[in-house]
């Protein structure tokens, strides 16, 4: 069986959709990611969902009906001419149609129980010496299925089964497939994300600022869990580190910090927890590192804040009483003065009557 030109044609438009650019000067790695996801009712029924992402950022997907493209950001369409997208939206079709065709083949073929789910992920990430890093990956039902070695130009098994050992078998006859892969990972991908990172510029260069609070919370008497609430922040990489008397407290069974989870606002959010013994006499901090904060740090202290209040109150406290025994000592001699003065006005009343 030979591959369809027409299908190894869209793969290149494909790569072509999302990778196409004027080099930005920008100093760090940029991921593109070309996710297909299709859903194998039976034989006759398939629902295919697709992706375009740039890092973090959604660039297009497809109608899951009509299988035409939806521009998720302004900048993408201007990208490529107007009739460049319809042939690549005509060769989309073209391709989710054999794609499907040849699942349905390997899945009758080797018996395989509808209903069950392929998922593709191809892609490069590119870094700033532009060299870049290739990934050709599918999976099915969730489970790593097959993936493609760039330098090697070969598929490889990720599970020996009968499915696999087959799509990878006539995969690796489709000769073209193979090299045109190998081409446009290797060369096109660093050439053509160009245009992307130039007309995405503003968006990739978005700087949203963490904001960061510390509270505790009391599991058992014996243990104080400080928790540091990160949120807000964009873009996604960020470094959350706890301090003990201002040394950075190593990674360990003490620290547990979650994953970066997105916020609906487009930016992310953490925790880190620290366990530590109540009243142990230390103090302690939560340090923040972000791009949008340049060189500087957030750092947002537990443990002074008592003492800080107490500090505070007491002060405040020694201020009233201050002030009280001023005003007490004012209102004395005032009280004085006007004793002295009824006293002398007296004394001189009685001596013009004598």
């Amino acid at each position: 069986m030979q591959p369809p030109r027409r299908c190894l044609l869209l793969l290149s438009l494909l790569c072509h959709l999302l990778l196409s650019g004027t080099w930005a000067d920008l100093e760090e790695a940029f991921t593109i990611r070309l996710l297909q996801i299709s859903t194998f009712q039976n034989s006759s029924f398939v629902d295919t969902e697709g992706l375009g992402l740039l890092d973090d950022i959604e660039l297009g997907s497809l109608d899951n009906h009509t299988w035409n493209i939806r521009f998720h950001q302004p900048w993408v369409r201007p990208a490529l001419p107007r009739s460049d997208w319809d042939t690549i939206q005509d060769m989309i079709k073209i391709y989710l149609q054999q794609f499907s065709y040849l699942v349905n083949e390997g899945a009758v073929q080797n018996d395989v129980p509808y209903p069950f789910v392929a998922q593709c992920m191809a892609g490069c990430t590119l870094y700033p010496n532009k060299t870049t890093q290739a990934f050709v990956q599918v999976g099915v039902d969730g489970q790593d299925f097959l993936s493609f070695s760039v330098d090697n130009a070969t598929w490889l098994l990720s599970q020996d089964t009968s499915l696999s050992r087959y799509v990878k078998d006539v995969l690796q006859n489709y000769t073209a497939f193979t090299e045109l892969i190998e081409v446009l990972f290797n060369d096109t991908c660093i050439d053509d994300m160009e245009m992307l990172l130039y007309y995405g510029k503003a968006a990739l260069e978005r700087q949203e600022l963490p904001v960061a609070t510390v509270f505790a919370r009391t599991p058992s008497p014996a243990q104080l869990l400080l928790v540091c609430r990160v949120t807000g922040f964009y873009p996604r990489s960020i470094s959350v580190a706890w301090l003990r008397d201002g040394q950075e407290v190593p990674p360990g069974p003490d620290t547990n910090t979650s994953a970066i989870l997105p916020n609906a606002d487009l930016t992310y959010q953490l925790r880190s927890v620290l366990a530590v013994a109540p009243h142990d006499g230390h103090s302690y901090a939560c340090r923040v590192r972000h791009r949008s904060l340049g060189t500087r740090s957030l750092l947002i202290p537990w443990g002074y804040s008592d003492v800080v209040l107490i500090a505070g109150l007491v002060a405040g406290l020694l201020a009233v009483v201050a002030m009280a025994a001023v005003m007490m000592l004012w209102l004395w001699r005032r009280r004085k003065h006007r004793q002295m003065e009824e006293s002398t006005s007296r004394n001189s009343i009685l001596s013009k009557e004598a």
